[in-house]
């Protein structure tokens, strides 16, 4: 029999002696935010932290890479109170938050019962997680940090049952083939040390979208059964409440084609109606199990790719630098 040792907690203190010069900079780095984010099921990119509203401070502010949505995170080495509770209703009407998420040493029964009701009366584009983080290690190893979903929306947990309701058993049957796909891809993601984390796939389960670093753009991901294709994309968006500078973004990018291009096994298609640069593999089956590896390890490649050509020159995007060229039939 294999000998099994015991996950032995560590006190958050220890790991982190002060919540906002410490913990709050360490969850707002990407890899910690990731892993938040593989918690809830959806992508998470930071926007702010130690953002002013009003006489107060909120810890961590993000984006929803699904939908552009701004996401609150509330921190606590502690058991909650009234007051963040406080701090975190003010900050949702302050910002404009959709999704907010509280993370807590342990949650009061009354502070989950607040929760769940604002998830119960509010509308379902507003949602409530709370959640509780724990670290531990096994002997000697070095601490590792646990994310624990204590209060969700009240539908999260059934979202692809109300999805797959009323709907003939051959297109749930497809559905459930597609979510299984993509489960897949994650795992594969996983078991070859990949650093990027696949989300929820979009209603259809065609889809899933990943944040890339920068509000307005994101990569997509997605496979055409009817059609033999799979694809990874650049998707340049205007996001909600900033200025529409998502043509102009493309534009920049695309002066750097001629650099860009030579860097993939192919050639990417610049899409400026849409504002994509897009890759497609062809000829593949997405619903035959047997072809999955080889179509999730060309989904690992060029994934990292994307992340590596575009990742740094997306954050180098200055919208003031855009200069239209000159219409050739004005004199």
């Amino acid at each position: 029999m294999p000998e099994l040792d015991r996950l032995q907690p560590i006190e958050l203190r220890d790991i982190w002696p002060n919540e906002a010069t410490d913990f709050t900079p360490w969850l707002a780095e990407e890899e910690n935010l990731n892993l938040l984010a593989e918690t809830l099921g959806f992508g998470l990119e930071l926007e702010d932290q130690e953002l002013n509203v009003g006489d107060f401070q909120a810890d961590i502010l993000c984006r929803n890479t699904e939908d552009s949505s701004r996401v609150l995170i509330e921190n606590q080495l502690t058991r909650t109170d009234h007051k963040h509770l406080g701090q975190i209703l003010t900050y949702s009407v302050g910002l404009d938050v959709h999704t907010v998420i509280w993370v807590a040493k342990e949650f009061r029964e009354e502070h989950l019962a607040a929760f769940d009701k604002l998830n119960e009366i509010t509308d379902e584009r507003f949602r409530y997680f709370g959640i509780e983080i724990k670290v531990w290690r096994i002997r000697n190893s070095a601490p590792a940090p646990q994310f624990e979903i204590v209060s969700k929306p009240n539908d999260w947990s059934r979202t692809v049952n109300r999805q797959t309701r009323h709907i003939p058993p051959e297109e749930s049957e497809a559905r459930q083939l597609r979510e299984k796909y993509w489960l897949k891809l994650g795992e594969y993601l996983r078991e070859i040390g990949s650093p990027i984390i696949i989300g929820r796939p979009q209603p259809n389960g065609n889809s899933v979208f990943l944040g890339i670093g920068r509000s307005g753009f994101r990569l997509h991901i997605s496979m055409n059964p009817t059609g033999n294709q799979i694809r990874v994309e650049l998707d340049i968006f205007n996001p909600t409440g900033a200025p529409p500078h998502a043509t102009t973004y493309y534009q920049l990018l695309k002066q750097q084609q001629e650099e860009i291009d030579p860097n993939f096994n192919g050639e990417p298609e610049w899409r400026e109606t849409s504002n994509r640069v897009t890759l497609y593999k062809n000829d593949v089956n997405p619903i035959n199990e047997a072809d999955w590896r080889d179509q999730h390890k060309w989904f690992a490649l060029n994934l990292e790719k994307f992340y590596e050509v575009f990742r740094c020159r997306i954050k180098a995007l200055n919208a003031a630098d855009w200069e239209p060229p000159e219409d050739e039939d004005d004199e």
